[in-house]
């Protein structure tokens, strides 16, 4: 019997123009227009101020977004269920006083004063999800009173002091801990090799399947992209940051980068490789139809959210470890808008079913990078958050239009 050739079922673009083309009528550009904002961000910023692209300033940006990064990972899950979750911020607040309590007021180590706030963060998640599985009450109200009820309830932990410092090194260092310049080496370099393995299987495995693949050419340069992408930052933050030249050189890979690279990691093979992560885009695309297939749609919603909480929580934790303190000021302000901005900017859909985790990594750096700029330009906070609601507004409005493309496409 003669051996059947695979075959695309989709005939594939002859060049990249042609790709860029079908994807655009398609309403699937993917994270392209975020990477295009980004290098126009990035050139505005140091056309205008030359401090914007050093060493120093990038690899402060990278660590000033990895608390914001890590809830906005949180976030993801949530939008991909076309949920939303306005208690993240405060949920965060409320985890790091926790933490900052149990080591400081009662001197329980480190890791127990941790692991208490990640499961505060958790039972919050898993409450609020039962809430909503149980009595049917939509995500935005339920949320908006754990909103009220989270904050009031980190207050009433801090006590009337109102702030903790901490000063423990071990929970210091989570965040401000930097590597050796070898470890950064090294982790960077097996990532690329396992990025590689990953890209590369996969294609094989689609043409295997007879299922539509790109050109062998542009694996390649997805390949080549991101690994010289992840050992320029690595190259980056291993130079000498210190501007004092006779002073302790500043160098390394700083641990909350890895931590905050190590959940996007983590939550991305959930997403796109396990059977949960297919039923959670399943439930996020057409809940009633995830629920005819026999999809357990409350017991996934109570799940994500347990797990966008504990998140949040270590969010919390990341930047009382940053900061060295725990105070009222902890997750309020702009932390839960800049979270669910970050979310939406870097591609997430907020009609549910469509995006990836690293969509937070990608809207984060959007944010601080917006955020780092108009700080080296002295600008004031109005026009700070006037910029970034533009950026917001903008995002949502192309993925109105990408909605609006594949539903014309058929797709």
């Amino acid at each position: 019997m003669m051996k059947t050739q695979p075959t695309n079922l989709a005939a594939a673009p002859n060049n990249w123009r042609e790709a860029l083309a079908e994807r655009f009528r398609q309403g699937n550009l993917g994270s392209l227009p975020v990477i295009i904002g980004l290098i126009i961000i990035a050139l505005v910023f140091q056309s205008i101020n030359k401090n914007f692209l050093t060493p120093l300033n990038l690899t402060n940006l990278m660590v000033q977004i990895a608390a914001m990064g890590t809830i906005s990972t949180g976030v993801v899950l949530i939008l991909l269920l076309g949920e939303v979750d306005l208690s993240a911020g405060q949920v965060s607040g409320l985890a790091a006083a926790v933490m900052a309590v149990l080591v400081s007021r009662h001197n329980l180590p480190a890791g127990v004063a941790i692991i208490g706030a990640i499961v505060v963060g958790a039972l919050v998640g898993l409450l609020q999800g039962w809430w909503i599985s149980s009595f049917r009450v939509p995500s935005f109200v339920v949320t908006l009173a754990g909103l009220l009820a989270w904050q009031g309830s980190r207050l009433r932990v801090l006590g009337d002091t109102g702030s903790i410092n901490i000063t423990n090194k071990f929970i210091n260092d989570i965040a401000n801990y930097k590597l050796p310049i070898w470890l950064g080496w090294v982790l960077g370099i097996v990532s690329v090799v396992i990025y590689t393995l990953i890209v590369f299987n996969e294609y094989r495995s689609r043409r295997a399947a007879e299922l539509p693949t790109g050109s062998l050419n542009g694996v390649f340069w997805r390949v080549g992209v991101v690994g010289a992408s992840v050992l320029a930052g690595v190259a980056m933050m291993s130079v000498n940051r210190n501007a004092n030249a006779a002073g302790n050189p500043i160098q390394g890979v700083p641990s909350a980068v890895i931590i905050f690279l190590t959940f996007l990691i983590i939550f991305d093979f959930i997403t796109q490789r396990t059977r949960f992560g297919r039923y959670v885009y399943a439930v996020g695309g057409n809940t009633e139809a995830a629920r005819r297939a026999g999809i357990n749609v409350n017991r996934i919603r109570i799940t994500i959210f347990m797990l966008a909480s504990a998140l949040a929580a270590c969010g919390g934790i990341l930047a009382a470890s940053r900061l060295n303190a725990a105070n009222q000021s902890s997750g309020d302000g702009d932390v839960l808008l800049n979270a669910i901005a970050a979310a939406v900017i870097g591609g997430t859909s907020l009609f549910g079913g469509r995006g990836r985790i690293w969509s937070a990594l990608l809207g984060a750096l959007v944010i601080g990078a917006i955020a780092n700029g108009m700080d080296l330009l002295a600008l004031k906070s109005s026009i700070k958050f006037i910029v970034t609601g533009s950026v917001l507004l903008l995002a949502v409005t192309i993925d109105a239009a990408s909605r609006a493309r594949r539903e014309n496409s058929g797709r």
